[in-house]
């Protein structure tokens, strides 16, 4: 399937994202953007890590950021607290998508139900296989022939959200969790941009489990899938 090459209207998203890390999947969103590859406008990052790499590629790229790492007493914020800012913050941007690249912490029912946009998460595994911490090594351990990533709408119940898209790859005999990790993470790469396309063409919808354009039969239940093995 040609995306670029599909009819459909096209929506500059307005996108904030939420990191924990060194931001690799948050970079080749900057990128895209400053190419005019992909329409959308990140309108800022927000970290709970304030020595997240992540942070640096934003403010490299001129992007908002918000840190809620600590108090002021400098003790590590509490989930209540970070999601009290996080929120604020949230609305004060008032995006259209909201993404977790590499977020760490584990959100309540409540925030995610509150915030002013929907969210989608990028997980390193196949789901509804290995949710969770420790995918790749868990993947080896289980002797699985097959690994990837996928984005799904977050919810309460932890990597539990309808899948909408994934990136396959053959896991080869030599495959070390670290190897294994860094094959997922070209996968990644590749993946969330084009899922974000998607939305942005009303292929993908995060409002309702099937689209119209699914509903014509020309495309296949979700999740979309990308085969690569790279």
């Amino acid at each position: 399937m040609s995306i670029d090459n599909a009819s459909q209207p096209i929506k500059t998203l307005r996108i904030a994202v939420l990191v924990s890390g060194s931001g690799s999947n948050l970079q080749v969103l900057i990128n895209a953007m400053q190419a005019g590859a992909l329409p959308i406008e990140i309108v800022g990052v927000i970290s709970n890590r304030e020595d997240a790499y992540a942070l640096t590629r934003a403010k490299d790229a001129n992007i908002p950021v918000a840190v809620l790492s600590h108090v002021a007493s400098g003790k590590r914020m509490g989930i209540k607290t970070f999601e009290g800012h996080a929120n604020e913050q949230l609305i004060a941007w008032q995006p259209d998508l909201i993404v977790l690249a590499g977020f760490m912490r584990v959100l309540s029912g409540s925030f995610i139900d509150n915030v002013p946009a929907p969210m989608i998460n990028l997980h390193p595994s196949l789901l509804p296989v290995y949710k969770g911490l420790d995918t790749h090594q868990r993947v080896l351990q289980a002797g699985e022939r097959q690994h990837g990533c996928s984005i799904h709408k977050v919810t309460a119940e932890l990597d539990a959200g309808q899948v909408l898209t994934q990136a396959v790859l053959n896991v080869d005999i030599n495959d070390t969790a670290e190897s294994l990790q860094s094959r997922v993470q070209k996968l990644e790469h590749q993946l969330l941009p084009w899922t974000i396309l998607l939305l942005a063409k009303n292929v993908l919808s995060l409002e309702a489990s099937t689209t119209s354009s699914q509903k014509a039969t020309y495309l296949p239940t979700l999740p979309l899938q990308l085969f690569i093995d790279g």
